[in-house]
């Protein structure tokens, strides 16, 4: 009994492992797509540096800096089934039949002071442009840190799924011995006992015969 509740257990950790697989998932595409918004935008800005380039010409630039700005603001109010995907809150997985807790790296966007200064920023002058360009290199490095973590964490909990299977395999085997017939064991057996039944039928006629033979003798 204790090892069935303890495959189900298992069981139902995998499955909530599976859910936390792809909601780390979800999150490292919402931000594939914020570091193509964030590249657009470091070339925005570069552009607005071109010493060719009027104040009115930067602010054509501005409009598609600004709409990227958006994109990367909305993106950090994305959930995945109710459960936001970059807010500052902690969410835990249980990862054994234990309820052993694994929580990944909050990766934050609204508010948090890398993204915030990219996506406030402008290039509709010079001196703007340049403080948007080291705002966004800032949030590209920010970036790479949070798919790093996102990444480690997709990995970590790829090995305990697989784990976990394991686990449930071997206990369903233990299981099985304590509570199944050996087939193979229980058909040798049967063949042994068959045997001793069926020499022992023949003797018992041989011994009844050899009697019935000397009388007939004697007669």
């Amino acid at each position: 009994m204790r090892f069935d509740a303890q495959i189900n257990r298992v069981d139902a950790a995998n499955k909530n492992v599976g859910n936390a697989i792809s909601y780390l998932q979800t999150k490292d595409g919402f931000l594939q797509r914020v570091g193509k918004a964030l590249d657009r935008m470091s070339e925005l800005a570069t552009l607005s540096l071109d010493m060719t380039k009027t104040d009115s010409d930067r602010s054509l630039y501005d409009l598609e800096f600004q709409q990227l700005g958006r994109y990367v603001q909305e993106v950090g109010g994305k959930d995945f089934n109710g459960v936001s995907l970059f807010n500052d809150a902690s969410y835990s997985v249980t990862t054994d039949s234990e309820g052993t807790l694994f929580t990944p790296d909050v990766v934050t966007i609204v508010g948090q002071a890398s993204y915030s200064a990219a996506y406030n920023g402008s290039v509709t002058s010079t001196a703007n442009a340049t403080t948007a360009l080291d705002s966004v290199r800032n949030a590209i490095t920010k970036l790479a840190q949070d798919r790093a973590n996102v990444g480690a964490s997709v990995v970590r909990l790829n090995s305990t799924s697989a784990q976990l299977s394991l686990l449930k395999d071997n206990l369903s085997a233990a299981n099985s011995r304590i509570k199944d017939v050996d087939v193979a064991d229980e058909s040798t057996q049967y063949a042994r006992y068959n045997i001793l039944v069926q020499a022992g039928t023949a003797m018992l006629t041989q011994a009844n015969t050899m009697p019935q033979a000397a009388l007939k003798l004697l007669g």
